[in-house]
């Protein structure tokens, strides 16, 4: 209790007489709660809490968010609920501790996953109130400057959980300083000794460059002065995590990072930041493409500044930031300058805003994922600190992490657009869907009203909607043509029986989930067609005749495969099945039906398993096209090549992909096709028209 009057002394500059009452007593009941508790470090537990509530007084946060901190670990670490923490401190305070509390109480499978959950519960709650973030930060961040009483295997983690997510989320809320500190702090636990290493050369470059600092700095001001610019001129230091990560992504030594140190120009208003750039740009030379604006066209995090660089006095980079004051607010405390500096200017309420969009997307993204570790791996894609700005054809800037494709601007545009998207229109060309975008691109999406999702785009997108989007309609088109598989399979195990799926009655699949503790029709059909229950079992049990005995288990009769049933049926690679092959299908917990051909290794293997084992047969109405590779042994002479593929194209079929190999002065070479065929027959005719080229020494089919 002897620190908390001297604190509440310094918070009394901008609370109210009865906050300060609130937060006594909120700091006597944490005190009480957490009685006889002791840190690592050997203090009494309650001096954690008292830091986190300092740290959010820096940010002037209102009394609410400061209860909160001093009681955020009540619920976790003691024995006070919820209902206690509401009826003696208020609902809000109650809530915002429950977004803070960890879910102890739930038991998880693996550390990973109860994490996954914790942020998950952590930023839903946050994106209904954002004050439990700035409370989880500043709770990090006393975390992180204690974590030496720890042990080495829970510092490494906590550093790593630090870097991976916690500076992200500083740094998409604009909170610099905080970030900057995270990820330092991180880096000092995560790589000691290069941090010990790196930490020492800066120091080192300091004293070395202080000349040269000083006389740009002095030159600086004076260019300004003479050209009647008031501004406040300030050196700075690119923290040490940032120099770190700059010199492993470029492969830079030490010596080779030019930007160390730079400069910070601070003026009144928005034309003077231009005036100044025009000074500076007049004092030293620029550099080609260094420049960028933020100020006309914002950071997502509300984060403006003009960035430039310029041929210093000894030919070495410097890089100058320039800003108003109101920006240089923002740009240190972000989301919290709401709180820090009540202000009306529209960049305030424009931060607002874009916060809200981020934080209303983790919602949207969180209801799309499967789990809490899915949700985790959208959350961390989307966390990029650099953004590529690209405009739509109506003008609008739309912000995307660096990176970003045609297909992550589509799905940022509207998730029907992303869904119907065929092809893309970049500064007026027609370009793949997986282009990257660069700054200042001009996007038009192109749709289609039936084109759907490819999940080849999941190997290219960059931004966490897309990738949660893309994979919800998969998932979601995955079970509707699993439950349509597993009503036929359904169906073809109870004609045996003399039944047909027509003729089972509600009354017989109320009773069947009831007793079987399914929740829906749907749901027990795609699990058939998943293979994750026995067509067999369910006709049997639909009509209350029991299990069947293993010899009852695989029903007569075969499922006829017509290529168009989608996700649920595949046709393995290991053998490449077409129409008029001999077939054989496997059930594949979670796949699906799976056709191989009967000769298939795979087939063989399985045979100990009759269970899985379905009789299968083509539809004679089959007209995809299948894929089917061929080899062909050639002499090695000039234009081969094209009369081969001639051919193909003569017997209708399409090239998918075709290698030769390499040459090494041999008579003869192997080109390997990948074919578009019908069937056989068709394969068979393409066979026959190459053999008719002189060229042609031998032809095979190849499996696998």
């Amino acid at each position: 209790m002897s620190q908390s009057p001297a604190l509440f002394k310094e918070w009394s500059g901008y609370l109210k007489p009865e906050d300060i009452s609130q937060l006594q007593s909120a700091y006597q009941f944490s005190e009480t709660a957490h009685q006889g508790q002791f840190r690592k470090s050997g203090e009494p537990y309650i001096s954690h809490p008292l830091a986190v509530a300092n740290i959010l007084a820096q940010w002037h946060l209102d009394s609410q968010a400061l209860t909160a901190a001093l009681l955020h670990d009540v619920m976790e670490d003691t024995s006070v609920t919820k209902t206690e923490i509401s009826k003696t401190f208020g609902k809000p305070v109650a809530e915002l501790v429950d977004g803070v509390s960890k879910l102890d109480k739930i038991e998880f499978e693996t550390h990973a996953e109860a994490q996954a959950e914790n942020f998950r519960k952590m930023l839903l709650a946050m994106a209904r109130d954002v004050r439990v973030i700035l409370i989880k930060l500043a709770d990090r961040l006393h975390n992180m400057r204690t974590l030496d009483a720890v042990g080495p295997d829970q510092r490494r983690r906590v550093a790593r959980e630090t870097i991976e997510i916690y500076a992200p989320i500083a740094n998409r809320l604009g909170l610099n300083s905080i970030y900057q500190e995270l990820d330092d702090l991180a880096f000092q636990h995560l790589y000691p000794d290069r941090y010990r290493v790196l930490a020492k050369a800066v120091k080192a470059a300091r004293g070395n460059r202080r000349e040269v600092v000083g006389r740009v700095l002095e030159a600086i001001k004076r260019r300004l002065r003479s050209n009647g610019i008031e501004a406040e001129v300030q050196g700075r230091q690119k923290h040490l995590y940032s120099i770190y990560r700059k010199m492993r992504d470029k492969h830079l030594t030490f010596a080779q990072v030019h930007d160390v140190f730079g400069f910070r120009i601070i003026v009144k208003d928005v034309p003077a930041c231009y005036l100044a750039l025009g000074a500076l740009h007049g004092l030293y030379k620029p550099i080609p493409g260094k420049f960028k604006d933020y100020i006309a066209i914002g950071k997502a995090n509300g984060y403006q500044s003009l960035h430039t660089a310029l041929f210093g006095p000894f030919g070495s980079p410097i890089e100058i930031q320039i800003r108003t004051h109101e920006m240089h607010k923002i740009a240190e405390a972000g989301v919290a300058s709401h709180w820090l500096y009540k202000s009306s200017d529209t960049s305030l309420s424009t931060l607002q805003k874009k916060t809200h969009q981020w934080l209303k997307s983790l919602l949207e993204m969180q209801s799309q994922a499967g789990d809490s570790v899915e949700f985790l791996e959208h959350l961390k894609v989307d966390l990029f600190p650099d953004e590529v700005y690209v405009f739509t054809p109506k003008g609008k800037i739309m912000a995307l992490p660096r990176g970003s494709t045609a297909v992550d601007f589509a799905y940022a545009v509207h998730t029907d657009i992303g869904n119907r998207c065929v092809a893309v229109k970049i500064n007026q060309e027609l370009m793949p869907l997986r282009t990257e975008l660069k700054n200042g691109d001009r996007v038009e999406i192109i749709t289609a009203a039936h084109a759907k999702p490819n999940p080849l785009w999941l190997n290219f997108v960059s931004t966490g909607k897309a990738r949660s989007r893309i994979r919800h309609f998969l998932k979601t088109m995955h079970f509707r043509e699993s439950a349509q598989l597993g009503e036929r399979l359904l169906n073809q195990s109870l004609v045996p029986l003399g039944a047909n799926l027509a003729e089972v009655k509600d009354a017989q699949w109320d009773k069947f989930l009831r007793d079987t503790g399914g929740k829906a029709r749907e749901e027990v059909l795609a699990d058939i067609g998943l293979g994750k229950r026995l067509a067999a079992v369910v006709a049997r049990r639909l009509l209350s005749l029991g299990e069947p005995g293993p010899a009852e288990a695989v029903a007569s009769g075969s499922v006829v495969i017509r290529g168009s049933e989608g996700m649920a049926v595949q046709f393995a690679q290991c053998c490449q099945p077409i129409p008029g092959d001999p077939i054989v299908g496997i059930i594949s917990k979670g796949q699906g039906m799976v056709i191989h051909t009967h000769d298939c290794p795979v087939i063989a293997r399985a045979r100990h398993d009759p269970e899985r084992i379905l009789d299968v047969a083509w539809d004679p109405e089959t007209r995809k096209p299948f894929e089917v590779n061929i080899k062909v042994v050639v002499a090695n002479r000039r234009g081969v090549l094209a009369k081969v593929a001639a051919e193909i194209a003569e017997a209708e079929s399409n090239i998918q992909n075709v290698n030769v190999d390499p040459e090494d002065g041999s008579a003869y070479t192997n080109m390997y096709f990948t074919l578009q065929v019908q069937d056989r027959l068709h394969l068979a005719r393409i066979l026959r028209n190459l053999r008719n080229i002189p060229e042609v020494v031998r032809l095979a089919r190849v499996k696998g």
